[in-house]
């Protein structure tokens, strides 16, 4: 940050809070929904990392509507996870009514997806590719408000990347149609995760709809969230990748910007017991709620939360090998707890 830093957070706290309503009226931090991390596990303790909102892995209307088992669990929720959202997708209209039908005595919100870049989801013009036809996402929208007894919402890019982007447009028409907050990612379909947000679009989209705009993209720290903040004018913000391995990273940008006073749960340590911690917990919770069924993202986990750390190239390749994923758990809690002594900690 700059020299002004201070006067900065000044304003921006008093924007947001009152010395009575810290966190009640600050900012929204949301987890962002990606495939093979945002499990329930995760989820759970991103909430405890002090993530408001979380929202489920993306997830095949599909698979939902065929009664798929792996895509059912997908949207397991959990009381600790309130409000629960469901991210769901597709191409056919009628398929995504009929699983907001099945969704919705269970989901407090909807969410709908045209923002995934994947080629596979792509190909089959769901996610980001049905961008390219405003016409369309509208009236998939309209379809699934006119079935549901539950908010909707939607998560987009700015458009496909070939042609204008779209994505102002489609977000005023979505207002009408009553949908109640959009969540833009900075990028198109094109750039998928390559280049900068362009934060300046999603300021547009804020300022010509009267609905909560949530800003996504290049938000990694407490610097980078005030600078999102300031440039989009939206009303919350939306992590996905910075959480990757750092489910610490929503009380963090809460601490720094003067969100919080409270104590997280690893205490007062920094950086390296924050992650032995959540580590731990996640092993925790995955255990309670997985119970003996293996845990397909475990080893994913495992990478993120030690990438980036001393040695753990070579811990990795140890990871890679071990099959066990009780071992494999157990491996990683040794490593991050190495870390996070007295001694080792400054080398974090």
């Amino acid at each position: 940050m700059t020299g002004n830093r201070p006067s900065e957070l000044d304003g921006l706290k008093a924007k947001h809070r009152t010395p009575h309503t810290m966190e009640a009226s600050a900012p929204p931090l949301f987890l962002a929904p990606m495939a093979g991390v945002t499990d329930l596990a995760y989820r759970i303790l991103a909430r405890e990392c002090g993530a408001d909102m979380t929202v489920t892995e993306f997830t095949a209307a599909s698979g939902l509507t065929r009664k798929n088992t792996y895509s059912w669990l997908k949207v397991e929720s959990d009381p600790r996870e309130s409000p629960f959202i469901p991210q769901i997708f597709g191409g056919i209209t009628e398929e995504m009514v009929q699983t907001v039908e099945m969704l919705q005595d269970r989901a407090d919100v909807i969410d709908i997806n045209f923002g995934c870049p994947a080629p596979k989801v792509c190909k089959n013009d769901a996610g980001a590719a049905l961008l390219r036809d405003p016409d369309r996402v509208v009236s998939m929208v309209r379809a699934c408000i006119e079935a549901a007894d539950v908010p909707i919402t939607v998560k987009m890019r700015l458009g496909t990347g070939s042609g204008p982007n779209t994505a102002l447009e489609i977000c005023e028409r979505l207002e009408q149609e009553g949908v109640e907050r959009v969540c833009v990612h900075g990028r198109t379909l094109r750039q998928r995760y390559s280049g900068e947000a362009d934060w300046s679009q999603i300021r547009e989209i804020s300022e010509s709809v009267g609905i909560e705009v949530i800003a996504n993209g290049d938000v990694t720290d407490s610097s980078s969230a005030l600078k999102c903040l300031e440039a989009t004018g939206a009303t919350g913000l939306m992590i996905g990748r910075g959480a990757i391995g750092r489910p610490s990273i929503f009380h963090e940008i809460k601490r720094d910007l003067g969100w919080t006073t409270s104590t997280p749960p690893w205490g007062e340590g920094g950086d390296a017991m924050a992650r032995h911690w959540c580590w731990d917990r996640y092993l925790e919770l995955a255990e309670e709620i997985y119970s003996d069924s293996p845990n397909k993202n475990l080893k994913r986990h495992a990478v993120s939360f030690t990438k980036g750390l001393p040695g753990a190239s070579s811990m990795r390749v140890e990871l890679h090998r071990e099959g066990d994923q009780r071992k494999l758990g157990k491996m990683v809690s040794g490593y991050l707890a190495e870390l996070a002594t007295p001694n080792e900690a400054s080398a974090v």
